[in-house]
């Protein structure tokens, strides 16, 4: 057999089995990496104010009379009644359904009259004009009552509130 070729056959032969152990060797050589984590004393520290913090007390013991919300003391007591004085005028009535309220607060709305703009008709109240389906707020005897416009013609007009209506006539204010 030649030399040279069993010298390459033994090289070529040795160096694969050789190529572990080298790389092994410069693995631990390095120095091995700095640890994020805190150290144990930090780590227990941070744990026993955690501790500290989570634990619950027991709370106050509640009284034995508690205040019955549903069932107050005297929920059953009987009231006098309080009658009214009588100063000798009769107080007027009051309205008794929504029709006979509406008739009452109807009766004090007076619009100055009717104009159209792009052919929607207009109730005019001096500077004020409102159109169908617009709601008038308007106070009687110290409350608001929330009014809906739902019809306009050339002489009357219809209120609605609630699910009543009253139709009154327009009186345009009369020029000095």
């Amino acid at each position: 057999m030649n030399l040279r070729r069993l010298t390459s056959l033994l090289l070529f032969g040795l160096v694969p089995s050789c190529l572990p152990m080298v790389t092994l060797a410069a693995v631990h050589t390095r120095k091995p990496p700095e640890s994020d984590l805190a150290s144990v004393d930090v780590r227990r520290a941070s744990v026993d104010r955690a501790l500290s913090l989570a634990k619950q007390d027991m709370p106050a013991a509640l009284p034995d009379a508690l205040p019955q919300p549903f069932n107050p003391t005297g929920f059953n007591r009987v009231m006098r009644e309080e009658r009214p004085v009588d100063n000798g005028a009769a107080a007027p009535p009051k309205a008794l359904g929504d029709r006979e309220l509406l008739a009452a607060i109807a009766a004090h709305i007076t619009p100055s009259g009717t104009f159209s703009i792009g052919g929607v008709r207009r109730l005019q109240f001096s500077k004020k004009h409102i159109k169908v389906g617009d709601h008038l707020t308007v106070t009687h005897e110290g409350q608001d009552y929330i009014l809906e416009l739902t019809a306009i013609d050339a002489t009357n007009f219809t209120l609605r509130l609630n699910r009543e209506e009253i139709t009154r006539p327009i009186k345009p204010a009369k020029n000095p």
